[in-house]
């Protein structure tokens, strides 16, 4: 509504002319204002006439008696249920009324046709600016005695009106007229004519008793401090209120619920059919044809025999199964983690000189793997993961994904003299510096057309959804095509590395292998703790990924609980590290996957090869491995990403490709550590240097945003608005106080420079502090005394619960005044300007 927007704009700045113009701010309500434009002018909603209404008879609470004596006496009387007409007629125009002042023109109360003054034309419109002015009638029926009595008081105080700003006129407080340059008051003779209010109609109804109560900031109850420490450690730990299941049942139902917590399948079992089934079925037989190359070749970046890629593929995912909240994911060796883990056991023991040794350090590395995983879902530390920020991320995998593909150039190329540092340079220097001796071509004429075949084949699949098998079964399709032709042509004689030999069977023990004492203990338990990190937030975004998709719940303190215990079992069963594969579980997804017995399908497949295959991989070419491993990793390479980072947000893009950097240019632990210390760097740089905004009125409303985000808005005369956008600490409270004296300083000196009058308030907007510390409220203590040296007055703008207890405890609303704390940013201007007026 136009006109009603236009009638509180007005009345806001009649309010700046001193406490008797509160009264005045009545005159567009009950009696009319002028408007530009279409003369067609009907309320479509009560509600908004109403609230007008309610906000002006508020501000006339501190007109002296007499005055507010008149009002209750109309508030009170049936006049004050009709106010105005739907449909408006145009005032008559009394003889003068259009003399001289360079008045538009003057509709006075009645009927009748408007008069033609030496202002305008016939038509109504203005020969000055060639617009048509319309008045409009809005007042009380027959309340004769109501008006008079105000007109008379607008004699008395016609003093203090003077020229209202620019565009304002007030008459006798009845009319209020918009024009495009200033108006002469009227005189005391006109002031005193009288008015006709027979002609007046109305249909717009006023209840009085609905009238919106204006709220004050309100002070929460004071709580107990343990249910308050109770509560925010439920909130902390258990935000999803696991045991929310539990709450009024009897004794076996509880059991029955704690076992299907602690092993989902168990619950979603009871609805499992043969349709799920068949869809399971051939996911499981999909993503079985995938990680069996893929586990081989895995196993060799971890530095161990392929067998061992197998086992864990084999145990896991079983535990997993009846364990994990995920219907998607698929478990197995991945390549970073085989990479982070093959790096980390290296710099502690070389895998060539003392094998044995090796493999124990990397059950041992799993095995802490394991209890850390678990230990964070048990104690739900789960946020902890989420430390490691996404776009550090999407920079580690990128860069991990180019030193896993940068390895491979080894049994690529047929090389077999190779450097064991990972950095780009070390490995190109390597590989150039064999390029005479060792490069065969035999190998890699091999590796190359089976590349290039993974990679036709993903191309496919990535353009065709439903061709998703394609690239599924390429990698076992060239294990089994490269393995027949290097067994029949015997090219293992000319140089070209096979698999060797591998024992049939599954996983043997390796409990009593594992390290519980002695000096590789804490080794083994600083490099499981990393693996196992970075294994588990690899996992949940993947888990969290396709829960997404699906449009169900992930638990994600439970997938640690399942992952940990996978782990755990897993390296007492010859295992090493384990979690959810990115490209196995997307297969899994498009090949119609509805629950976990789709990686029970895979175990039993890894199973019947463990049992009756593995001799037949004695002649698969290394290279083949070499293959499948660069086009699966090329796939972690997310440029896309890289490039939404840069355009979203700087910092970010800081943090990805410095764990970029680290990772390609020295090494995966360097990559790992620049990742993390960003991540911890953007929190702190938030934390302690926390944005604040100088907000403006926008036209039209009484809303208050920042000005830098809408240009449009404009700034209070005298007042000046600061909004803090985060909870004050002690990290960043004298940051904070700074940044508002500083943003005062600049205000004041452009004030200066412009000779207009300087900053009478200052107005904190709270609402995005949703906490403050004892070092913030001294903060504030101390800025309320730095602007109280200036004369300046501060008031605060929707505090929060939190926050507002805290001050109350303080005592701080008694510092800076009980009246200075206000529910909105307009309920604080329109008090300041008032009060800017005042003696």
């Amino acid at each position: 509504m136009e006109d009603l927007e236009m009638a509180f704009d007005l009345v806001r700045q009649m309010n700046s002319f001193g406490l008797p113009l509160k009264l005045w701010s009545l005159g567009p309500a009950l009696f009319g204002f002028v408007k530009k434009g279409n003369a067609d002018c009907t309320y479509e909603s009560t509600d908004q006439l109403y609230e007008m209404l309610h906000r002006l008879r508020t501000d006339v609470r501190q007109v002296s008696d007499s005055v507010m004596d008149i009002v209750e006496d109309w508030f009170k009387s049936k006049a004050a249920k009709e106010v105005g007409k739907e449909s408006w007629d145009v005032g008559n125009v009394k003889e003068g009324a259009v003399k001289g002042g360079g008045w538009h023109g003057q509709g006075w109360l009645g009927t009748g046709k408007w008069k033609v003054g030496t202002e305008m034309d016939s038509n109504g419109v203005c020969r000055s600016c060639g617009k048509k002015l319309v008045y409009i009638d809005i007042y009380p029926k027959d309340t004769e005695n109501f008006a008079t009595s105000l007109a008379s008081l607008a004699m008395q105080f016609k003093s203090s009106l003077g020229s209202l700003m620019g565009d304002l006129s007030v008459w006798s407080g009845l009319s209020l007229y918009i024009a495009h340059s200033k108006m002469s008051l009227p005189t005391d003779e006109e002031l005193g004519k009288e008015m006709d209010f027979k002609s007046a109609t109305a249909s717009l109804q006023i209840h009085s008793e609905n009238l919106p109560h204006v709220h004050k900031v309100g002070v929460p109850p004071k709580q107990n401090f343990f249910k308050e420490f109770g509560a925010t450690l439920k909130e902390t730990f258990f935000a999803d209120d696991p045991f929310r299941h539990f709450k009024d049942q009897p004794r076996s139902r509880k059991f029955v619920l704690g076992l299907q917590s602690v092993f989902p399948i168990l619950q979603w079992s009871r609805e499992y059919n043969f349709t799920k089934f068949k869809g399971d079925l051939i996911a499981g037989l999909t993503i079985a044809s995938l990680c069996i190359p893929q586990d081989i070749g895995y196993a060799n970046l971890a530095n161990l025999k392929p067998q061992y890629g197998l086992y864990t593929s084999f145990v896991p995912p079983l535990i997993y199964a009846f364990m994990g909240s995920s219907k998607d994911i698929a478990i197995g060796p991945v390549a970073v983690v085989s990479l982070l883990l093959g790096t980390l056991l290296q710099n502690e023991i070389d895998h060539v000189k003392e094998p044995h040794q090796y493999l124990r350090l990397a059950y041992t590395a799993t095995f802490f793997a394991g209890i850390t995983q678990f230990t964070l879902g048990f104690f739900r530390l789960g946020f902890l993961i989420d430390f490691l920020s996404h776009a550090a991320i999407v920079g580690f995998m990128a860069g991990a994904a180019i030193t896993i593909a940068l390895q491979q150039l080894k049994l690529l190329l047929g090389i077999k003299h190779f450097t064991r540092k990972t950095d780009i340079v070390s490995v190109m220097r390597s590989v150039w510096s064999t390029v005479d001796s060792e490069w065969s071509w035999q190998t890699i004429l091999i590796g190359i057309t089976f590349l290039a075949l993974l990679l036709v084949a993903k191309y496919i699949g990535k353009k065709n959804k439903n061709l998703f098998w394609v690239p599924a079964i390429a990698p076992l399709f060239s294990v089994i095509v490269s393995t027949f032709f290097v067994g029949i042509t015997r090219a293992d004689k000319h140089n070209v590395l096979v698999v060797g030999t591998m024992p049939s069977g599954i996983n043997p023990s390796s409990l009593h292998q594992i390290f519980f004492s002695g000096s590789y203990v804490l080794t083994g338990f600083r490099i499981g703790v990393v693996a196992g990190m970075i294994a588990l937030t690899e996992a949940t975004a993947i888990g969290r990924t396709f829960a997404g998709m699906k449009d169900y719940q992930l638990d994600a303190n439970k997938e640690m609980v399942a992952l940990g215990t996978m782990n755990i079992v897993g390296s007492m069963t010859s295992c090493y590290v384990a979690t959810g594969s990115f490209s196995r579980s997307a297969v899994n997804y498009m090949a119609g996957c509805h629950t976990a017995v789709s990686n029970i399908v895979m175990s039993c497949v890894v199973l019947v090869t463990l049992e009756l295959i593995t001799p037949l991989f004695k002649f698969t070419p290394n290279v083949i491995l070499a293959s499948i491993i660069i086009s699966a990793v090329l796939g972690l390479i997310d440029i896309d990403a890289m490039i939404l980072i840069w355009k979203i947000d700087k910092f970010d893009f800081v943090a990805c490709m410095g764990a970029f950097i680290g990772v390609v240019f020295d090494n995966v632990e360097m990559g790992l550590l620049i990742a993390v210390l960003l991540s911890f760097a953007k929190i702190l740089l938030q934390v302690t240097r926390p944005k604040t905004a100088l907000l403006g009125k926008l036209p039209n409303t009484t809303v208050y945003r920042n000005m830098q985000q809408y240009p449009e808005a404009t700034k209070v005369p005298g007042v000046l608005i600061v909004r803090v956008d985060s909870a004050v600490y002690f990290s960043n409270s004298n940051y904070v106080r700074e940044r508002i004296l500083r943003w005062l300083a600049d205000e004041e000196e452009q004030l200066k420079e412009a000779a207009q009058p300087q900053i009478q308030y200052l107005i904190v907007e709270m609402s995005p502090v949703t906490d403050i510390d004892t070092s913030g409220i001294h903060a504030f203590e101390e800025l309320y005394r730095s602007l109280q040296k200036q004369e300046i007055q501060l008031a605060l703008a929707n505090p929060g619960p939190v926050v507002m207890d805290k001050l109350c405890a303080s005592k701080f609303p008694n510092l800076i005044g009980e009246d200075e704390i206000f529910l909105t940013v307009a309920d604080a201007v329109r008090s300041c300007a008032p009060k800017m007026e005042e003696p």
